[in-house]
C-alpha cells in the first residue's frame, strides 16, 4: 500500500516537473528575443560602457583608399576638337587611419566629435608608385576657363596673358604624389591676387591636399542612451541642421547617420541614409539582398539608380541641378564653383552618352557599383565598397587661347574606392554562421547566439 502511494507521488512529481519545464520553455521562448533586444540596445548606443564604443571611436580593421587615375592618351588631339581617349592607371593604394577626437557628451543625448584622417602609401598593394607620371587636364587652367566663360572679354584676355606668361597649358604631366598631395604652381598665387574669391587654395594645389591629417567637420550625433529611436542619427554638422549648397530644402537636409553605424533590427524595408561632407549631401542606399560575410548574416545595401539622376528623371534631385546629364552630380556649388562632377566610376548608371564621349571607359556593375553590408541585428557594417568618380567639365572658351578647340565633354580625372582589404563584390548565400572576425566578436557573438540563423527572422 505504501509503495503504491509513493509511486503515485513520484508520477505526480514527474508530471509537475514536466509541466514546469514546458512552462519555463514557453517563457524562455517569449523572453529570449526581449533579452537579445535589451543587450543590443545596451551595446550599440554611443556610450563608453557599450561593447561597440571602441570600434565607433576608432575603426578596428585595416581600411584602404584605392585611387585609379585616367591617364589622357591624346591631349594634342583633344585641343583640336577630337574625342578624348583615356587609360585607367592604378590602383594606388593608401592605408587610411581614422580616429575620433574632441569627443564631448552633451546634455541633450548627443555627442560631438571630430574624426581625423591620415593616409599612408602602400607600395606592396599598389600597381605603380607615387613617382609615376600621369597626363591629366590642368584643373587650374581648364576649370578657371569655364568659370570665366561669362566674364567680360577683357578679363578673359588678361587670363590668357597670365597663362602664357606662367607657361600654363591645358594639360599637365605630373606625378601621382603631386596630383594627390599638392604641387607648387605660380598660377595659384596669381589667381589669389587678382581673383581672390575664385579658388580658396593657398600654397600647394592637389586633389587630396586638404584631406591628409585633417578632419571631416564637427559632427553632433544622438547617442541613443535616453532615446534609442534616434541612435547614431546626425543632429548637426559644423553646427548646422541643414546645408545651403543646393537649391531646395530637401536636398539641403542633413539626414541619416555619419556613415559608420546605423540603428539595429533592420528589415528588407530598411534603408541606409548618411551625410557625406565630401559629397556635401545626404545619400540613401536601398536593400538589395541578404547573404553571409565571414560567417555572419548580412543585408547588402546598394546605391539606387536615382542617386545621381537628373531632376528630369527623378524630380527630388532637382535641387542638385543644373544637371548636364543624368547620372552625374554637379558639385560646383560646394567646390568653389569649379566645374566638377561626382558619379559612379566610368559613368556607371549614367546617361550612356557620357561614357561614349570618352574612349577607354567600360562601366560595369561588378567593378563600379557601391554597396555596404550591414549586420541587420546590430546595425554594424561588416563590409563595404564605396566607389566614386571625380570628373571635370571642359570646353573651348572664346577669348582664352589655351582652351583651343576643345569640344564640350565631362572628362574623368580619377575614381576611388574605400573599404577593408577583403572587400567582396558579392555576398555568399545565407547559411549557418561559422566564425566571427575578431574585431566584432564580443557584441556579435553574444547577439548571434540568441538569434535565428536567417536575417529574415
Amino acid at each position: 500500500m505504501g509503495g503504491r502511494v509513493r509511486a503515485r507521488w513520484a508520477v505526480a512529481a514527474l508530471g509537475c516537473t514536466g509541466l514546469l519545464c514546458a512552462v519555463l520553455g514557453a517563457v524562455m521562448i517569449g523572453t529570449l528575443p526581449a533579452i537579445t533586444r535589451q543587450q543590443v540596445y545596451k551595446n550599440v548606443r554611443i556610450d563608453p560602457s557599450s561593447l561597440s564604443f571602441g570600434m565607433w571611436k576608432e575603426i578596428p580593421v585595416p581600411f584602404y583608399l584605392s585611387i585609379y587615375f585616367f591617364d589622357v592618351i591624346n591631349p594634342k588631339e583633344i585641343l583640336q576638337g577630337k574625342k578624348p581617349e583615356v587609360q585607367e592607371r592604378g590602383p594606388y593604394v593608401y592605408r587610411e587611419f581614422r580616429h575620433k577626437s574632441n569627443i564631448t557628451f552633451n546634455d541633450n543625448d548627443t555627442v560631438s566629435f571630430l574624426e581625423y584622417r591620415s593616409f599612408q602609401f602602400q607600395p606592396d598593394r599598389s600597381r605603380g608608385s607615387e613617382s609615376d607620371y600621369i597626363v591629366m587636364p590642368n584643373i587650374l587652367v581648364l576649370g578657371a576657363s569655364v568659370m570665366m566663360e561669362n566674364k567680360p572679354m577683357a578679363l578673359k584676355l588678361l587670363m590668357t596673358l597670365a597663362f602664357s606668361t606662367l607657361g600654363e597649358r591645358a594639360f599637365m604631366n605630373r606625378t601621382v604624389g603631386d596630383i594627390m598631395w599638392g604641387y607648387e604652381d605660380p598660377l595659384v598665387h596669381v589667381i589669389n591676387k587678382y581673383f581672390p574669391s575664385m579658388f580658396p587654395v593657398k600654397g600647394k594645389f592637389g586633389l587630396f591636399a586638404g584631406l591628409n591629417n585633417s578632419d571631416s567637420g564637427l559632427f553632433t550625433v544622438f547617442t541613443g542612451v535616453k532615446d534609442f529611436s534616434r541612435v547614431h542619427l546626425v543632429d548637426k554638422w559644423n553646427g548646422l541642421s541643414k546645408v545651403n549648397f543646393w537649391h531646395s530644402d530637401q536636398c539641403n537636409m542633413i539626414n541619416g547617420t555619419s556613415g559608420q553605424m546605423w540603428a539595429p533590427f533592420m528589415t528588407p524595408e530598411s534603408s541606409l541614409e548618411f551625410y557625406s561632407p565630401e559629397a556635401c549631401r545626404s545619400m540613401k542606399l536601398i536593400y538589395q539582398e541578404e547573404g553571409m560575410f565571414e560567417g555572419i548574416p548580412i543585408f547588402r545595401f546598394k546605391a539606387p539608380n536615382t542617386l545621381f539622376a537628373s531632376g528630369t528623371d527623378y524630380p527630388p534631385n532637382e535641387g542638385f541641378c543644373p544637371c548636364l546629364r543624368s547620372g552625374i552630380q554637379n558639385i560646383s556649388t560646394c567646390r568653389f564653383n569649379a566645374p566638377l562632377f561626382l558619379s559612379h566610376p566610368h559613368f556607371y548608371n549614367a546617361d550612356p552618352v557620357l561614357a561614349e564621349a570618352v574612349l577607354g571607359l567600360h562601366p560595369n556593375e561588378t567593378e563600379h557599383s557601391l554597396f555596404l553590408d550591414i549586420h541587420p541585428l546590430t546595425g554594424i557594417p561588416m563590409n563595404c565598397s564605396v566607389k566614386l568618380q571625380l570628373s571635370l567639365y571642359i570646353k573651348s572658351i572664346k577669348g582664352i587661347g589655351q582652351t583651343a578647340q576643345i569640344e564640350p565633354v565631362v572628362l574623368p580625372l580619377l575614381w576611388f574606392e574605400e573599404g577593408p582589404e577583403d572587400t567582396k563584390s558579392q555576398p555568399s548565400p545565407a547559411a549557418q554562421p561559422d566564425r566571427l572576425p575578431s574585431p566584432f566578436t564580443p557584441l556579435l557573438q553574444e547577439s548571434l547566439s540568441r538569434q535565428p540563423t536567417s536575417p529574415k527572422a
